[in-house]
């Protein structure tokens, strides 16, 4: 088919560079063990897919290596009316499919043979973590003939407009064999639901009567799938030409942004295709290669992909040409590019010496939390990454769980994250108007794009009461400021945040004459299951300290601040109760099933809080809030590990804090193949980048006592270790502008000590 007029130049000049370099797969170079993980044939089973993202990109792992995958783009949305805002799927680019050929029984195709030892033998697929690159390895068997499979595929790091992947075939036959390069158009979701408009009981009856569930589905399906389905996006124009093995299409989301995407196929140096047609239909965008082979050789064909949004790049003509440069370039030279890219992300690393179980994992998660941050953006990081886990809403998982974790490691990744809450500042003022109060309140959904509530209406109640998140972004604005020193950054965008923020909580606050106290009435807890109660501890505590913030970035910005912060801050309600004082719940008013105590006051040792107290009081919180065993309370909980372990750790309980830090594997929230993160051990709630914040953060945090302060990186808790390590070294942390090794290790006595070196 003819290149269409307005791609005729970039086709032309195209023709001859269609055929890519021979290529290396990236696992034929060594790594260390502690950046790989593999799923075997067994694994079908239970397979979790990986992730593959780079902020701005993200789709998911197929068994094969070789199937399409829904991707999205970062705050790429579908705004259906009468439903919350999701993340917009856009065409797959990951398929290449292959055929032997037609035989007596008709032609099979790699996709769709049933993953069977009798069709796939010899199967191991690697993730390779310090890379960022995924590697399958097969020999696929359609009846007599076999063929040799490597399929390599990555999310460039280096240009986060581009996605590559390459399959090489060995085949043990002479013959001709076809092979189809895909744009996958999904179909659009169905059914829709308004669920900005129905209540929780008209969701589950619609969600029953189309016969699905709201339970997860093992292995991988997660929970809420009923609900957390991918949105829409429209193609307005497409087209492929079989002169530069080239496919190009223009789409929109659903009342959203337009996006566009590209792919240039590269062939084996010196092999001319017996046939190049063009597929198209409703559902996918191909060119179907037919290819003569012969037997023993290595034939590598590659996709190279250019995608791009209304906002972030250009149209599908930028995008073309973008493919095509790529191709030209080859694949070894995109993947050496990416490599350096994420070799530098690893400049800043956490080692542990003794655990390989845990240092694995804290790879894993530093790979999910890398994989999924952009640098030096305003883009927030949605609870489950890049995908439809809580259809990539920002939650207060955003300010409080995951920019910490970044914090220390890529200070201009976490800049990100408190950057979104400057960029929507006008949705969070709005919202409070609309609801008579001053200053900004933050939803506690924030749409990625432009800030808005998107709590679907069952949950309404946690979008209008769950109100401390408002306090968590204060929280983190503060601790950036004290993490980079950046003082002019603070006078333009941090201040205006916390400035407003104060002026809400100020509105806010009910006082009690009676007790010459303030306190928070009508909200909903950290612990969600209590609603409309008065003074949650951990909101009172949350708001008295962004208020406290507020009146201290004034004074050194020479602001003036109103005297009532101060006032309100001092004297805010903390519920304590107990014959050995400490910190309730929330107020002893309220009945709960297991009394006042416990609860979340935990998260008052959370290093972003870190509420100041006596030693006696801190023993006595840890002691009335912390269950005694993971098995109680928090099992399977990935968000209950770590404030626990942390806890522990602030009181010098190294046993404690060992055993709650070990949950993070007995609790069944890390899936196997790929250490996937999932919210709980049974929801399936997976890429729970919350989860992984917490992770990193015990390892940065807890085991070592450091806290971000103003008068720097204190150390304020004594480190620990678990009994079988030996060190735990932060390597190249940042702060303010230095940058630091960091180990935690027991000199010749036993004894724990930290120690700093300036690198």
């Amino acid at each position: 088919m003819p290149c269409t007029r307005r791609l005729l130049a970039v086709c032309a000049a195209s023709i001859v560079v269609m055929r890519a370099p021979a290529a290396t797969p990236p696992d034929a170079v060594p790594a260390d063990a502690s950046f790989l993980m593999q799923a075997e044939a067994q694994d079908a089973g239970s397979y979790f897919p990986a992730y593959l993202a780079n902020g701005y990109v993200a789709t998911t792992s197929t068994l094969r290596g070789t199937q399409g995958t829904p991707t999205y783009l970062v705050g790429l949305m579908d705004y259906k009316s009468g439903d919350m805002s999701r993340p917009a799927a856009v065409p797959g680019w990951t398929e290449i499919d292959y055929s032997t050929g037609p035989d007596a029984t008709g032609q099979q195709w790699l996709n769709r043979m049933s993953f069977r030892p009798a069709h796939f033998r010899d199967y191991s697929q690697v993730l390779n973590l310090r890379d960022a690159t995924l590697t399958t390895r097969y020999v696929y068997h359609d009846e007599a003939r076999a063929t040799g499979i490597v399929v390599a595929t990555f999310v460039d790091e280096a240009d986060p407009h581009l996605a590559l992947t390459q399959l090489s075939i060995t085949p043990d036959f002479d013959g001709v064999v076809q092979l189809s390069f895909a744009l996958n158009l999904w179909a659009p979701y169905q059914p829709r639901l308004a669920l900005a408009r129905i209540t929780g009981d008209e969701m589950d009856e619609q969600v029953a009567a189309q016969g699905q569930s709201t339970e997860a589905t093992p292995p991988a399906t997660p929970d809420r799938a009923a609900t957390w389905y991918h949105g829409d996006t429209h193609l307005s124009a497409g087209d492929a030409d079989t002169g530069t093995l080239a496919l190009w299409l223009d789409g929109k989301a659903e009342n959203g942004l337009a996006m566009a995407e590209a792919a240039a196929i590269g062939l084996p140096a010196g092999l001319k295709p017996e046939s190049v047609t063009i597929h198209r239909t409703d559902y996918s965008l191909a060119l179907y290669l037919s290819v003569r082979v012969r037997r023993g050789q290595t034939y590598t064909f590659g996709k190279f992909v250019a995608l791009s949004r209304a906002g972030w790049g250009g149209d599908a003509h930028a995008d073309l040409a973008l493919a095509l440069a790529a191709r030209q370039s080859g694949f070894d030279a995109a993947l050496e590019r990416h490599r350096a890219a994420w070799n530098e992300l690893w400049r800043a690393d956490i080692l542990i010496d003794g655990d390989p179980r845990a240092q694995l994992a804290a790879h894993s998660e530093l790979y999910y939390l890398y994989a999924s941050s952009t640098p030096d953006t305003a883009w927030p990081l949605g609870a489950c990454a890049l995908t439809t886990g809580y259809v990539d809403h920002a939650f207060w998982d955003n300010d409080t769980w995951i920019f910490p974790a970044l914090l220390l490691m890529h200070p201009e990744r976490a800049k990100s994250l408190v950057m979104f809450r400057d960029r929507t500042l006008d949705a969070a003022e709005e919202r409070a108007r609309a609801r008579h109060f001053d200053g900004a309140m933050y939803p506690w959904e924030s749409d990625p794009e432009n800030g808005t509530e998107q709590t679907p209406h069952p949950a309404w109640v946690l979008g209008e009461r769950e109100i401390h998140v408002t306090a968590d972004v204060a929280l983190a604005q503060w601790q950036y400021y004290l993490a980079t020193g950046d003082l002019e950054w603070l006078r333009v965008h941090g201040w205006p945040v916390i400035r407003e923020i104060a002026k809400f909580w100020a509105s806010r606050v009910t006082y009690d004459p009676q007790n010459r106290r303030y306190g928070i009435l009508h909200v909903t807890s950290v612990w969600e299951s209590y609603n409309d109660i008065p003074n949650d501890t951990y909101t009172n505590a949350a708001a008295a300290r962004a208020l406290s913030i507020a009146e201290s970035a004034a004074r050194l910005l020479h602001e003036r601040p109103d005297p009532r912060w101060a006032e309100i801050s001092r004297r805010m309600y903390l519920p304590m109760g107990g014959p050995e004082p400490h910190h309730l719940t929330f107020d002893p008013s309220v009945q709960t099933e297991e009394g006042p105590g416990g609860g979340s006051t935990t998260l008052l040792s959370f290093p972003s809080l870190d509420l100041a107290m006596s030693p006696q009081l801190r023993q006595s919180d840890y002691h009335t809030a912390v269950p005694r065993g993971v098995t109680d309370g928090h099992a399977g909980n990935s968000m209950g590990y770590a404030p626990n372990s942390i806890a522990a750790a602030t009181v010098g309980n190294a046993a404690d804090a060992t055993a709650w830090f070990e949950g993070n594997f007995s609790g069944g929230t890390l899936k196997a193949p790929f250490n996937v993160r999932t919210e709980t051990a049974t929801n399936n709630t997976g890429y729970f980048l919350t989860g992984s914040g917490a992770y990193v953060q015990n390892l940065l945090y807890g085991f070592t006592g450091l806290r971000i302060r103003e008068a720097g990186l204190e150390a304020a808790y004594a480190p620990l270790l678990p009994a079988a390590w030996k060190s735990l070294t932060l390597r190249d942390v940042t702060f303010r502008g230095q940058h630091y090794d960091v180990v935690v290790a027991r000199d010749a006595s036993g004894r724990v000590a930290l120690t700093r070196q300036l690198r």
